[in-house]
């Protein structure tokens, strides 16, 4: 990227630089494992008091995280000594089910949740409200929302209206209307829209889902869904995905199935992303007949009968090796395949800020289930998704502690991977050996949060956008701050939606990378990059999206925009 000089210097900036760098490269207060290329882990809280089975990362820098009511009493007492007498297993529980943690201060507060939100599904509004459906017993049709607060007043409103069929092992998908789509969920095989629409006697009926249903197994649960730029959603369930037309209800196009055996969705557990929607060169411009390039991985999984014999005869089988890439805008795609350096079943993955995909959590052997997997993936692995295939993927240091099933994982606007969860047992039981019921947090830092990186880290002073809010196709402009540029290290800037995470499914999740259009040198160490906003709300659809301005692969601490 060709930088532009101009006169322009403030002692200001230099202080600012100064303050930055040295706040990076500063050492942890909190229990440290790990160094080097392969990232670090840090212990931010021993307990939370809930096991972290759902995250959604909120635009004030907070975190709703909460597990399920049936599991008997948490950790965690509710405040002002609330209570619920609706249980389904206790006839008073006092305790919370749900937290909101503070990244900043690495605290948290209880929450009251009413109903059952075990194996739920959710998306955040245009708004910044997380809208979450569905759950188990008396949660499974119900509609809960929490709107972000500046203060401690905001908690969880369950709606007086029902969702039309029960969701429970669903997923959602925000669209660009800012309506919310539901799809499937156990011995469901429809999908239904949020806000409902009263005047429909009841939700579309999807025969994928049943098509995709393995008897006895099922290994379509929690499929995946991913908005297309197109606008068309992208499903995939088992081994087979298509391009379904919502605003129809058709079936525009069956992609073919992914190569090998393994099934990849719950209980044999993959994962799977849209990896980054590039709108650079002639995708940033407002030529409607280019094609923005959409490419679909599916990691992990289990072969088939895994989750019976896991079940049943208590043999667990070796995970899946393979991840599929699939071009899904080409006019007639085909699955690329490659090899991981482990097995992997239950993994997250979720986006980096630098267009990495990162690998973590999970099992090496068996699928997602009550004590149905054992050797835990304790080390991450980032996928390098521009690299040449033989160094795409890059095992990094490991966790001390086992993420298994009900475990969960979202990215931070700081870059770190928050880590929570895992509880692959009916009730909690923290006696259990090797697997005990896990209540703590802790954090990956990536490589590109090494301290001996921080010269190459940007750090945002502004951004040219009244409220910070971007129009489609709007140009505006950022100011960031940097030690050290470096001439081969370009300059990007990336928008990633957050995600809501269960069951090792990032359901939402999305980057793009915006169209720079320059970048002008302001003084030594002050630089201007003005780019394109996104095209349209099929490329984004309006929200709150994590901005970054990415140098030679190391991400700046973001900022929120809306965008709409």
């Amino acid at each position: 990227m060709a930088i532009k000089n101009q006169s322009f210097s403030t002692i200001l900036v230099c202080l600012l630089l100064y303050f930055f760098t040295t706040l990076s490269s500063a050492q942890s207060n909190f229990e440290i494992s790990g160094g080097g290329d392969g990232g670090y882990w840090v212990l931010l809280q021993p307990s939370i008091g809930i096991s972290a089975m759902h995250m959604q990362v909120l635009n004030n820098d907070k975190v709703i995280i909460f597990d399920r009511t049936d599991s008997g009493p948490s950790n965690l007492t509710l405040l002002d000594n609330q209570c619920r007498q609706n249980d389904d297993v206790l006839h008073l529980d006092c305790t919370a089910h749900s937290v909101l943690y503070d990244i900043a201060s690495n605290t948290f507060r209880p929450l009251m949740v009413q109903t059952d939100t075990w194996c739920s599904s959710g998306s955040v509004d245009s708004e910044g409200t997380l809208v979450q459906t569905g759950g188990y017993h008396g949660g499974e049709r119900v509609i809960r929302t929490f709107t972000p607060c500046q203060d401690n007043s905001c908690d969880w409103v369950e709606l007086t209206k029902y969702l039309w069929d029960r969701r429970w092992y669903a997923s959602n998908q925000i669209l660009p209307d800012n309506r919310i789509i539901v799809v499937g969920g156990r011995k469901v095989f429809s999908y239904e829209f949020y806000p409902k629409n009263e005047s429909l006697p009841s939700s579309y009926y999807l025969r994928f889902l049943i098509e995709t249903r393995d008897p006895g197994e099922e290994n379509n649960l929690y499929p995946f869904l991913h908005l297309l730029p197109d606008g068309n959603l992208f499903i995939f369930a088992n081994r087979r995905s298509i391009l379904f037309d919502y605003v129809k209800n058709k079936i525009v196009k069956r992609f073919p199935v992914i190569s090998g055996e393994d099934k990849r969705n719950y209980p044999s557990t993959g994962s799977s992303v849209l990896l980054p929607l590039r709108l650079t060169g002639e995708n940033g411009g407002d030529n409607v007949s280019v094609t923005i390039e959409a490419e679909v991985m599916v990691c992990g999984g289990a072969p088939a009968g895994a989750f019976i014999k896991a079940e049943k005869e208590q043999v667990y089988v070796k995970a899946s090796t393979s991840c599929g890439r699939i071009k899904v805008s080409d006019p007639k795609p085909v699955w690329s395949m490659e090899l991981m350096p482990m097995p992997r079943v239950m993994t997250d993955m979720l986006l980096l800020p630098n267009g990495d995909v990162i690998l973590i959590n999970g099992a090496a052997n068996g699928t997602a289930g009550w004590e149905d997997a054992v050797n835990p993936n304790l080390n991450p692995v980032l996928y390098l998704p521009e690299e040449e295939p033989t160094r795409r993927f890059v095992v990094m240091k490991p966790s001390t502690i086992p993420r298994m099933y009900h475990s969960s994982a979202a990215l931070l606007p700081d870059g770190r991977i928050l880590v929570g969860g895992s509880n692959p047992h009916r009730r909690y039981n923290f006696t259990s050996y090797p697997y005990p019921t896990e209540l703590s947090l802790e954090a990956f830092h990536p490589p590109y949060l090494a301290p001996q990186t921080a010269h190459l880290r940007p750090s945002i002073l502004s951004v040219e956008l009244m409220d910070r809010t971007v129009s489609y196709k709007q140009v505006f402009s950022v100011t960031f701050v940097l030690a050290l540029f470096r001439p081969s290290g370009t300059i990007s800037v990336t928008l990633i939606l957050p995600s809501f995470t269960t069951h090792s499914f990032a359901m939402n999740q999305r980057m793009v990378v915006l169209d720079v259009i320059n970048v002008a040198q302001l003084s030594t160490f002050a630089y201007k990059v003005m780019v394109n906003g996104p095209t349209n709300a099929r490329v984004a659809p309006p929200g709150f999206y994590m901005m970054f301005v990415v140098h030679a692969g190391s991400p700046s601490h973001a900022v929120w925009l809306k965008v709409m």
